[in-house]
C-alpha cells in the first residue's frame, strides 16, 4: 500500500536549506490502521502531504496504492489523490454555503465517486455517521463533532484505499473525538482501507493498530536549522 525509501523535502528558510522531512524507509500494509508521532519539527504533516502527492520530495521513491506519486506530474499527482486517497484535515475545510451533503458530493467532484451514484453514497454515509437528520443543515448550524462526521464523509465518499488524517481530533473534546475517531475506524474496518493518522494525543495513537514515530525514521540527515512542519 505506502512504501518509502530514502525521502528528503526540505525548504529554504533565509540563506539556510532545512530538512522538514527525512525518512530512511517505511512501508504500511493495505488495511492496517498506523498513528504517526513525533515531536514538533519531525515532519508528520510534511510526510502525509507527501504520501498525498500535494507536495513532492527532493530525492526518494514514494510508492502509494502501487503508484510512483514521487514521478508523477502535478496534475497527474492530483488525479491519483483523488481517485484513490482521502483526506481529513484539523481544521476539516467545509464551505459555509453549502449544505452537509453538498459539501461531501464537493468531495466526489474530482475522484471516482462522482457519476449518478454519488448523491445515493454521500446520504449513505451520513447516515452511517448519524447525521441523517442533518445532511441539508450547513455547517454553522452543526456543532464541532458533526462538522468533523461530514469531513470524514467528504474523505470517503470516492470509496479510497487510503485515508489521511491530520490532527482531525485536535479542536473538540476527548468525548466527542473518541466518538468520530470510533465511527471512522469501524467504517475503514468495514471496508478494508488504510488509514494513518497524526496525532500529538497518546490515547488516539494507541487505538490504532501501529504507532510509528517519524525521529526513528529519519536518515543520517539532520535539519541545518530550526524549523519546519509539524
Amino acid at each position: 500500500m505506502i512504501r518509502l525509501r530514502d525521502v528528503v523535502k526540505s525548504y529554504r528558510q533565509g540563506d539556510r536549506e532545512v530538512v522538514a522531512c527525512a525518512v530512511d524507509a517505511l512501508e504500511i500494509g493495505a488495511g492496517e490502521q498506523v498513528a504517526l508521532i513525533g515531536r514538533s519539527g519531525t515532519g508528520k504533516t510534511t510526510l502525509l502531504h507527501i504520501l498525498a502527492g500535494i507536495l513532492k520530495p527532493d530525492r526518494g521513491e514514494v510508492e502509494v496504492v502501487g503508484q510512483r506519486v514521487d514521478e508523477l506530474s502535478e496534475g497527474a499527482r492530483d488525479c491519483h489523490r483523488g481517485r484513490h486517497i482521502g483526506m481529513v484535515y484539523q481544521t476539516f475545510n467545509l464551505l459555509q454555503p453549502f449544505t452537509a451533503v453538498e459539501n461531501v458530493l464537493l468531495g466526489a467532484l474530482f475522484g471516482k465517486g462522482a457519476g449518478g451514484g454519488a448523491k445515493l453514497r454521500a446520504v449513505d454515509l451520513l447516515e452511517r455517521v448519524g447525521l441523517a437528520d442533518r445532511m441539508h443543515h450547513r455547517p454553522s448550524e452543526l456543532s464541532v463533532g458533526q462538522v468533523q462526521r461530514v469531513a470524514i464523509c467528504r474523505a470517503l465518499i470516492n470509496d479510497p484505499e487510503l485515508v489521511l488524517m491530520d490532527e482531525p481530533l485536535g479542536n473538540q473534546d476527548k468525548t466527542t473525538g473518541n466518538q468520530v475517531l470510533d465511527l471512522l475506524l469501524q467504517i475503514a474496518s468495514d471496508d478494508n482501507k488504510t488509514v494513518v493518522m497524526v496525532t500529538h494525543d497518546p490515547e488516539s495513537a494507541a487505538r490504532m493498530q501501529r504507532t510509528v514515530d517519524l525521529a526513528t525514521l529519519r536518515a543520517d540527515l539532520e535539519p541545518t536549522g530550526a524549523g519546519g512542519e509539524a
